[in-house]
């Protein structure tokens, strides 16, 4: 049976011991383990290994030896409670043993557990789970995860108390890195908290929340933006080793400068512009942008991104032999420079 993204959620959370077997299939393996190792927590409990009641095999194996699979759900184990035999990694080459142990299948033995990767509608794999009565089959998709979603992941990790401001950064966090990194940062959280009752702001969270070459781009362009000239070439340097180029990194410019522009030009001043943004921002960054904003002023930020545009022509000439990071870190210590001027 087809099991819909919505109803898996809930049968992640609850599954079914009665169940022949469940297919969790998807582009992205991080995903897909993830919803596995849910499910099979959820199914057999946290001791299952240690009872010998969760037996796990590679998919590649089962074409050599095809019986082990079945030998497996029929085996009895020494202690009480559901079984599992998880089969990861699987395709249609290992299709024949899988299929074969779902149709020998009867009540009290192992349930079948298997992952895969992207299967289209025709793999025989996918329309052999599709198709069984008491066997479900899902698909995980790269779509962003759900506030039910992160909510569960954090009270697992016994995160409690989060605030609305909170919660929204979290879901801006969970958006942009993979679910892998997510989890690790919520466990990572989850010891930064312990033993603390208070509730969870935002300084919690940007104090583990994994740093990237976006954070040192970020970095950068408060600086300038701050009129911190002195500060612009030891970061541009950071910038450099890690791979970014100077049309990036103008690029990264002209969006924050717009962004205080919109700000600062709006006709209820910059405190209504900002509760405008789209996304919005929260916490520091949202008082640091306004702050900026507020410094500048509309005028001088026509200026900036006038300065901004003729860089980024620049960067873009054929005929441009300057060095490239050399160009744009002048126009950022003008920009820098510009910020302390007088309006």
């Amino acid at each position: 049976m087809k099991l819909s993204p919505r109803d898996a959620e809930g049968y992640f959370k609850k599954p079914d011991p009665d169940k022949t077997g469940l297919l969790i299939y998807g582009a992205d393996a991080m995903r897909v383990a993830l919803k596995r190792q849910q499910m099979l927590a959820a199914l057999l409990g946290a001791a299952a290994e240690e009872e010998m009641r969760l037996t796990r095999m590679p998919g590649s194996e089962l074409r050599k030896d095809p019986a082990q699979l079945l030998d497996a759900v029929k085996a009895v184990g020494f202690f009480p409670g559901p079984r599992a035999v998880f089969v990861e990694e699987a395709n249609d080459s290992a299709a024949p043993a899988i299929l074969a142990a779902l149709e020998d299948w009867q009540p009290g033995d192992a349930q079948i557990v298997v992952t895969a990767g992207q299967l289209k509608a025709t793999s025989k794999l996918r329309k052999g789970f599709e198709s069984h009565r008491n066997a479900y089959a899902t698909g995980i998709y790269d779509d962003p995860p759900s506030r039910a979603e992160i909510e569960r992941i954090l009270s697992e990790a016994q995160i409690r108390d989060v605030p609305g401001d909170s919660m929204s950064a979290l879901t801006d966090i969970a958006n942009d890195i993979g679910p892998g990194d997510f989890s690790r940062m919520i466990e990572k959280l989850a010891l930064y908290k312990y033993q603390d009752s208070s509730l969870l702001s935002l300084e919690d969270i940007d104090a583990v929340a994994p740093q990237s070459t976006e954070a040192a781009l970020d970095d950068v362009l408060n600086v300038v933006a701050e009129g911190r000239s002195a500060e612009i070439g030891p970061l541009l340097r950071r910038l450099q080793a890690q791979g970014t180029n100077a049309v990036t990194l103008c690029i990264g410019a002209t969006r924050h400068f717009r962004t205080l522009y919109t700000v600062a030009a709006d006709p209820g001043g910059p405190a209504q512009g900002i509760g405008r943004l789209r996304p919005p921002l929260y916490g520091k960054r949202r008082d640091r942008v306004l702050r900026q904003a507020q410094g500048w002023g509309a005028a001088k930020l026509q200026t900036a991104l006038t300065i901004l545009t003729d860089t980024d022509l620049q960067l873009r000439s054929a005929g441009q032999t300057a060095p490239a990071l050399a160009l744009m870190e002048r126009a950022l210590i003008r920009l820098a420079m510009l910020s302390r001027a007088r309006q």
